[in-house]
């Protein structure tokens, strides 16, 4: 939620984060997480930048909203694949995933 942005694409469905940050007066200026920092679409730059910054690590955290769009029933292909390319990126490039399962971001 907090950087990956594409709130409304690859068949995300919507957290209660996003229902909580679209209720007016609920965030500074009425920030939402729709764009956020755009992780989602700039996945590659992101990955070329943590590497040039010689980082050992990278935490993140899965947005179930992504991977099961309704909380519940079928799991949603395309986000488990931008997890497997988002993992595959940080090893290729020798930087250890370390999920975060819940922040607060549930569907």
């Amino acid at each position: 939620y907090q950087i990956e942005g594409a709130a409304n694409e690859g068949g995300r469905g919507p957290s209660i984060w996003d229902t909580f940050s679209h209720t007016p007066g609920t965030t500074a200026g009425g920030a939402t997480g729709d764009t956020a920092a755009d992780h989602f679409h700039r996945t590659e730059e992101d990955l070329d930048l943590m590497a040039a910054l010689h980082l050992q690590a990278y935490r993140f955290s899965i947005s179930w909203s992504r991977v099961m769009p309704t909380g519940e029933g079928k799991v949603n292909n395309e986000g488990l694949a931008f997890y497997s390319t988002l993992v595959d990126g940080l090893l290729h490039r020798g930087i250890e995933p370390i999920i975060t399962l819940n922040h607060w971001d549930l569907p």
